[in-house]
């Protein structure tokens, strides 16, 4: 946390560049928008700017260590459940089938 003048004010100059900065891709995204409706260029810029709000306005640049854990665990747990549901869909267990005698 900022406890002196100068370094609110420091920040302040942050969050106006990030703002500037927001502006300016919501522009690009719309001048995109106009010459091509390509979706991979209007999502890639979308992503620039949720990055930039995640790590600036919610301050999570300073939380990348617990952030890289997460997403390792989620990785983990994400594939471990396409695993699973490869391992379902080969089951190598017939089902009885049901005789007349």
């Amino acid at each position: 946390m900022a406890d002196t003048p100068e370094e609110i004010l420091k920040d302040m100059k942050k969050y106006w560049r990030v703002g500037w900065i927001l502006l300016a891709c919501t522009a690009l995204t719309v001048a995109v928008a106009k010459v091509t409706p390509s979706v991979i260029i209007g999502l890639g810029i979308a992503t620039v700017k949720a990055g930039l709000v995640a790590l600036i306005f919610m301050h999570l640049s300073h939380e990348k260590s617990i952030i890289y854990k997460v997403l390792i665990y989620t990785v983990f747990f994400a594939i471990g459940l396409m695993f699973l549901t490869l391992l379902a869909m080969y089951d190598p267990i017939i089902a009885p089938v049901n005789r007349a005698y």
